[in-house]
């Protein structure tokens, strides 16, 4: 996969260091060619000086081929005009954009583009871990409005229907693994054993442990 990543900062030469290190073809760039101290010294991937939004150093990091695109500088401005030429111009499949400022993500949402605010996924990650510490998501969307949890079933929920623990709007019974094979939960009554995968909006989350320590509903 190409990837272009703008801004080499912390985040982005992190990303790009572990992109590459996994095969990835790998761009960054960066208005400051000093920056390319925080990549490794036999970085595998290419930097490119210039800004993000500028279409030499775009197509100078092939953006026409580019599989995914990731605005992560230190500006949401200058982040919002680069996802947007990646695309609306060269129609790169994949963009996302970093900001800052989260009352700007229903903009972003406009405009098709996933965003990551720092400030908010911190705070719903640290929020995750002092109360949900048992219910750790394996994946977060968006800006972690939802996530998907796995999770043992206690005794008194064998035999139940996993429909019985679905929540509209709320929670979902997605998966099942069963003696190391994974079956979807449609019409499937809970066993010994079985871990379930629950998609459940972030506000539910509390909702979610109470079902599992105590009787559904209740």
């Amino acid at each position: 996969m190409r990837l272009i990543i703008v801004g080499c900062g912390r985040v982005g030469s992190t990303l790009a260091t572990r992109l590459v290190a996994e095969g990835h073809d790998v761009h960054v760039i960066d208005r400051v060619g000093r920056t390319r101290r925080l990549l490794p010294e036999n970085f595998g991937g290419r930097f490119h000086v210039g800004n993000g939004f500028s279409r030499a150093a775009l197509e100078s990091a092939g953006v026409e081929h580019a599989d995914a695109f990731v605005a992560v500088t230190s500006r949401d401005d200058s982040n919002i005009v680069c996802a947007r030429t990646a695309k609306e111009t060269y129609r790169v499949p994949m963009v996302f954009a970093r900001i800052y400022d989260p009352r700007r993500a229903g903009l972003y949402r406009e405009l098709g583009i996933p965003t990551i605010a720092s400030v908010s996924w911190t705070v719903d990650r640290i929020h995750r871990m002092l109360l949900h510490r048992h219910l750790e998501p394996e994946i977060t969307f968006g800006n972690g409005e939802t996530v998907l949890v796995r999770s043992s079933l206690p005794h008194y929920l064998m035999g139940r229907p996993m429909t019985d623990f679905d929540v509209e709007g709320e929670i979902r019974v997605v998966e099942v693994t069963r003696s190391g094979h994974s079956l979807l939960a449609h019409g499937t009554l809970a066993e010994p054993h079985d871990v379930v995968t629950f998609a459940v909006a972030a506000k539910a989350l509390g909702r979610l442990r109470a079902f599992l320590d105590k009787e559904l509903g209740t």
